[in-house]
């Protein structure tokens, strides 16, 4: 086999769980080739570089060889090597900073002044860096 659409491929080799998330990917233009943005029945040889933007994280791949049938998660590496850069996978691990403030059950919307409490208390949390100087 010499080529295969770049839809297939790209679920073939596990990057997307289905091949129909792997062409909504592509018609969203989050799927290039060689830098250019292509449509889900692209043709990809042997030695073709993908990137796959999926969520903050870029993922670089490079066609070893084009397949149509999806593989067993140990034998990717045979049909693609990952490129993708660690300060990308590194996205992934980011910590994710989340801040609650607990409102008793049925205590209804809060009043003007609980609103500008929760406004004061969130703003000395996150502060601009900036405006600290």
């Amino acid at each position: 086999m010499d080529s295969t659409r770049i839809d297939k491929y790209l679920w073939a080799i596990r990057v997307f769980k289905t091949r129909s998330e792997a062409t909504d990917a592509c018609r969203g233009n989050k799927v290039t080739v060689g830098g250019a943005e292509v449509k889900p029945s692209r043709e990809v040889h042997t030695g073709d570089i993908i990137s796959v933007r999926k969520g903050a994280v870029h993922y670089s791949y490079k066609v070893l060889l084009p397949l149509e049938k999806r593989v067993g998660a140990r034998e990717v590496e045979k049909y693609a090597l990952n490129l993708t850069p660690e300060e990308e996978l590194a996205k992934l691990h980011a910590p994710v900073e989340t801040f609650f403030i607990r409102r008793d059950r049925g205590s209804g919307r809060p009043t003007k002044k609980e609103r500008r409490d929760m406004d004061s208390l969130y703003s000395s949390f996150f502060v601009d860096e900036d405006s600290q100087e």
